[in-house]
Formats: structure tokens, sequence, C-alpha cells
């Protein structure tokens, strides 16, 4: 549902991306992985159609982002870095508005918002304007945008960092429901996230693919298991620093 093929972004002399190729089969929840500045968001963005490569293209179902990029985004559902919303809006208003731009008008507008506010937990805050939300909430309003569509293949980036224990709970859980019919990337540098909710692991250091595999595939890499000890190693730089 997702192919990713030879990747590359340069800022310059920066070469943020460097050849990524991976995909993501229908079912599978993928964990993208890297310190920051490791070229996670980079990646994404070019993905989603949002920043444009210096080389490669990405496949969405069937569709290359790059020469028919309308057809790729109707089926990519995007919660970016910082989850943009409009801030003066309810709940409700944001999703509709949301709605009108996606294509939907009238009763199928009205239970794609719905849909999208029970799945995101949404109900007791509906009537609420995004600025009074907490974080967690305003996540989930923006994670409530990218699945309004029923796309399938859906792109976050970073979707639960900065949110408290019970939130981060909440939104993997809500990843979890409707893994199986969609094909979904994460990227995180929280590792706990991979045991959380991923089927399958990549890892980025400076701008190219260090490991790809199962969580236990990963693990067995330590003697001890730790993907923690994994990741510092595969990410350190010649300096024994992370890139940044």
């Amino acid at each position: 549902m997702l192919t990713v093929s030879e990747l590359k972004k340069s800022f310059g002399p920066i070469h943020a991306v460097n050849g990524v190729s991976f995909t993501v089969n229908k079912g599978e929840v993928l964990g993208f992985l890297g310190p920051n500045g490791a070229g996670k968001s980079t990646t994404m963005r070019m993905i989603t159609g949002f920043l444009p490569p210096s080389g490669g293209t990405a496949t969405v179902c069937g569709h290359d982002i790059q020469s028919d990029p309308v057809a790729a985004k109707r089926c990519i559902g995007y919660l970016p870095e910082n989850a943009p919303s409009y801030h003066t809006m309810t709940v409700t208003e944001f999703l509709t508005f949301i709605a009108e731009i996606r294509g939907f008008g009238g009763a199928a507008a009205r239970e794609r918002v719905e849909n999208a506010i029970q799945k995101s937990r949404l109900d007791g805050v509906r009537h609420q304007a995004v600025e009074t939300l907490s974080k967690g909430y305003r996540q989930r309003t923006c994670f409530a945008q990218a699945i309004l569509h029923d796309p399938p293949v859906l792109v976050m980036d970073e979707p639960t960092d900065g949110l408290d224990p019970n939130q981060k709970f909440v939104v993997r859980q809500m990843i979890r429901d409707m893994a199986a019919e969609k094909a979904i990337i994460i990227s995180t540098h929280i590792l706990e996230e991979v045991d959380a909710v991923c089927t399958r692991a990549i890892i980025i250091a400076r701008g190219r693919i260090v490991a790809n595999g199962t969580p236990a595939e990963l693990r067995a890499r330590d003697p001890n298991g730790r993907l923690e000890e994994v990741f510092r190693k595969l990410t350190m730089t010649e300096e024994g620093v992370d890139h940044v």
C-alpha cells in the first residue's frame, strides 16, 4: 500500500535523507525510529507530498506522489508534527471544515465528522474551541482530521510526543483499533512506542536506514534483548554522539 523508493533530500550541502527505501503493507504498523535530526520528519513530508524530494519517490496505493499527487493524497491521512489546526474553531467546526475540503457535504459530511469524533474519543469536547483544549485533546482532534476520510494509508509524525501517560495510552489504543484495515507508519524517538503498537520497525540515522525488522528481531541484536542498546549503537556517529 506504500512503497518508498530511494528517497533523497538535500538542503544545500546537507543530505537530510539519503536513499531511503521501504514498504508498508495493509495490517502493518511501521515504527520509523531515529534520534533528532536523523531525517524522520523530512521523510514523512516527502511521502505525503508536503516536501518535494531531491531524488526517488513514494507510491501510495499505486499512485506516484510526484506524478499523480492528488490521487495519492486522497489515500493518505497525515498527522504532522505539532498538529496544526484553527484554534478559534470548535472541534466540530474544524472537522466539518476538513470534511468539506475532502469533498464531503450534507449528511455525508456529518456522518464523517461523527465517526471521526467517536473513533478519536472527542465527544466530550466537541463544542469546545480548539484553543481551550489540552495538548492531548488537540492531538486527538488532529488525529480525527487525519482519519476523517477513512484513508487506507495513515502517516503520523510523533503522535504521542509530549502527552501524559493517560493520553499516550488513548492514542496508542486508537492506532491499534484501526491497524488491521490500514497501512500505518509512525515516526518516533520514543522506544516504548515500538512495543506498544508496532509490528515492524525501521531505525534511521544520518539520513540512512540502519535496521529494519520486527521488534523481536531488533532486540535479538543485543545479548540482553535491550532495544535501547541496539538503538544507541546504531545511531551513534563515529565521534560517539548522536547526530543532530
